[in-house]
Formats: C-alpha cells, sequence, structure tokens
C-alpha cells in the first residue's frame, strides 16, 4: 500500500492508501467514480484511457491510465473528461465534436478530447502558420485509436476551433 495524494479536475483527492498495483484508470472509475475515462486495450494503444497532466510549468501532455499506477501519479495535478465543462457549459471543443458528430460510439471520445483540448493549450502559448497546421492536428491525435473511424471528423473538429479563433492559435 502506498499513500496517494492528486489533484483531480482542481479537487484535491486523498491522502488516501491504495494499492501499489492499482491503475490509474481503476482508481479514477471504482474510488472516485469518475466513469469518464475509458477502458480500452489495457495496453497504453487505443489511448481511449488518457488523462490530462499539467504540470508545475503550466505545461501539460496526456498520459494513458491503464497500465500506469495510480500511485505514480502522487503529487500530481491531472484533469479527466468530466473536469472540461463548467456550470453545466461546455467547451469549445466539446461542442465542436458534438457538431461534427466525431463520436460514434463515444468510447474513444474522452482520449481525443483530452489530446485536443492540450493542443489548444499548447497553440495559445505558441501559435503555429497555417500551413502547418493539418500535419500538427494528425501528429497530436496520432495513436489515438476510434473503431467506428471517427478519425476524420475528430481532427475537423479539432481544426475548426482552431481556424475560428485564428489570432489565439496562428501566426
Amino acid at each position: 500500500m502506498t499513500t496517494l495524494s492528486i489533484t483531480i479536475n482542481g479537487k484535491a483527492h486523498g491522502p488516501t492508501d491504495v494499492r501499489d498495483d492499482l491503475s490509474m484508470n481503476d482508481f479514477l472509475r471504482e474510488n472516485l467514480g469518475m466513469t469518464g475515462t475509458k477502458f480500452g486495450c489495457g495496453a497504453a494503444q487505443c489511448l481511449s484511457c488518457a488523462v490530462i497532466v499539467d504540470a508545475p510549468d503550466g505545461t501539460s501532455s496526456t498520459s494513458p491510465t491503464c497500465v500506469v499506477s495510480a500511485v505514480d501519479f502522487n503529487g500530481m495535478a491531472i484533469r479527466t473528461v468530466e473536469g472540461h465543462a463548467k456550470n453545466g457549459e461546455l467547451t469549445v471543443l466539446q461542442k465542436a465534436f458534438i457538431e461534427h458528430f466525431s463520436f460514434q460510439c463515444g468510447y474513444c471520445t474522452a482520449g481525443f478530447l483530452n489530446e485536443g483540448q492540450v493542443l489548444l493549450e499548447r497553440l495559445a502559448k505558441a501559435p503555429v502558420a497555417r500551413d502547418g497546421l493539418e500535419a500538427l492536428i494528425t501528429e497530436a491525435l496520432d495513436g489515438h485509436l476510434c473503431r467506428c473511424t471517427g478519425y476524420i471528423k475528430y481532427h475537423q473538429a479539432v481544426r475548426d476551433v482552431i481556424l475560428a479563433d485564428p489570432r489565439r492559435y496562428l501566426v
């Protein structure tokens, strides 16, 4: 057993004792009842389990949760799909996913949403040239698997959010 203290979606959790072999995915789902983070392949290959990890320097990245133990997240701040909407209001990215009907079964959506959010935050700090945008979105979403083949729609939704606010995301 190891003591875990973590901030999830801005709320402190712990300290609480957890088994060393408990995955972060199981901790979120079973201990906290946060079922938005999915368990897909169990091998960090589909990334439906990806959460956002916020670094102290203000940057963020995604991390799989199915193969990473909860204790490996000790002391960190993470965001799950449940943390996107505020006061019942969906984010611009969530609305774009709906407008494009990016999801079909929706199983992979949380991972795509978290990855798209990380990309938007990165571009807000370091905008890119318009001519490199398509490749950048493709690279960001690469590795996320969608069994319903929603790749194009996820890509289009992220692109449309960026193009709707070019002064924020593009140079």
